[in-house]
């Protein structure tokens, strides 16, 4: 199986206390008694996902779970692997059995579920012994959508399918350009000097706004930084939109009135990649630090291996305006540190070679145990002053710093 390609399919977790049916379910949404289409099946952590053409939607990964409610350290263990599996899912199916009512863990689940916002439907399952009506007024009371199910005689599987085909989402990505421009318009660009990268060559985030401008009937303006008052003084009228780096925002802002739109590649591709407003609300965190508190610097691509902006910059720039006496831990990994409870902030990578998904199971994973998070883009951003007047273009993202 190409797992690469797998990352950027939908993920569907099944989810529920022990003994409800749920490896049962999943063999029947898979239809593994004949109806099957294209299927193939691996195990990752532990973890049993399976892909399978979901008409008409496509293929779609569906991820079986242990037990809710299992006991134990190796249950703890279970769980905590669930959790992740629920952060990272873009839809979730909760079998409950049908001859009981919701119990405690079945709430705190549903409560994970409305914390994270991923959309769910509840699966009313063994239906041929009866329906407990306490249940059925349980689950209305909570306005919770449900199918009642029979895997064992294979009654209301289809329209459970189908049910799940319009629910998931085609694509919940933002684009880089295209929603915060319009035809016409005039977009400057104004490229840094990389000695990282080859002469004549454009990184692959500046091509793709690029190409998303001229899809969307934009002309784009391309010059380098000391280009700058050059560039203006030739055009007739202010660019709609200018996108800078970082560092030079401060410069740019002096050459410009407050009237042009402003932002820089980093917070455009915060946007793209994670969630801008949740990114910005992490930023509040920053100045309510003290002193011993414990700060989480996390690079997620694991292809690099000496990084000057996690192991130097990030932190003498955090202790420089804190003015704090911080506990700073780096690290560089696929997932969080198991004691993530410990602390107060998490500064992510960019996530450059992570899918939106990859980067949103990390989002979701900080919401879950309320810690802030933000990523280096955001937060170099805000040390450079770029921040608010960068998040002008993003009503969302200004509105989450004015709650400040």
């Amino acid at each position: 199986m190409n797992t690469k390609s797998n990352s950027s399919r939908p993920h569907i977790a099944v989810l529920g206390r022990r003994n409800v049916g749920k490896s049962l379910l999943v063999d029947s949404l898979l239809g593994q008694n004949g109806t099957a289409g294209s299927q193939s099946t691996e195990t990752i952590k532990g973890r049993k996902q399976q892909v399978f053409e979901l008409s008409p939607y496509g293929l779609v990964v569906i991820v079986d779970t242990a037990g809710i409610d299992e006991e134990g350290e190796l249950g703890k263990n279970k769980i905590s692997e669930t959790i992740k599996i629920l952060s990272s899912s873009d839809f979730a199916l909760v079998v409950v059995d049908a001859r009981e009512t919701l119990q405690s863990k079945e709430f705190e689940l549903l409560a994970y579920l409305d914390k994270l916002q991923i959309n769910y439907i509840v699966a009313v399952n063994k239906i041929e012994f009866g329906v407990n009506p306490e249940l059925l007024d349980e689950l209305r009371e909570l306005r919770i959508t449900h199918y009642e199910v029979s895997c064992k005689e294979n009654a209301g599987i289809e329209e459970l399918k189908r049910k799940i085909t319009r629910s998931l989402s085609y694509d919940n990505q933002k684009p880089i350009l295209e929603d915060i421009v319009s035809p016409g318009d005039v977009v400057l660009m104004m490229i840094p000097s990389d000695t990282n990268v080859p002469k004549g060559k454009l990184i692959l985030s500046q091509v793709q706004m690029i190409r998303e401008a001229l899809d969307e009937n934009v002309t784009v303006i391309i010059c380098k930084e000391k280009e700058l008052n050059t560039t203006l003084n030739n055009l007739k009228s202010y660019p709609d939109l200018i996108i800078v780096d970082s560092h030079a925002f401060l410069f740019t802002v002096a050459n410009v009135p407050d009237k042009v739109r402003l932002t820089t590649f980093a917070i455009l591709l915060a946007r793209h990649k994670g969630d801008l407003p949740i990114f910005i609300n992490g930023l509040r965190k920053i100045d309510a630090l003290q002193n011993g508190d414990k700060i989480l610097i996390t690079e997620g691509c694991l292809h690099r291996k000496e990084d000057q902006i996690t192991e130097i910059r990030i932190p003498k720039w955090l202790k420089y305006h804190t003015k704090k006496n911080l506990h700073i831990d780096v690290t560089q990994d696929v997932e969080f540190p198991g004691n993530l409870l410990d602390y107060k902030l998490i500064i992510h990578c960019n996530g450059c070679m992570l899918t939106h998904r990859a980067m949103q199971t990390k989002i979701n994973e900080a919401r879950l145990l309320n810690i802030p998070i933000v990523n280096y883009g955001v937060f170099i951003s805000y040390m450079h002053g770029a921040i608010p007047r960068a998040l002008f273009p993003f009503k969302d993202a200004l509105a989450e710093w004015e709650k400040n």
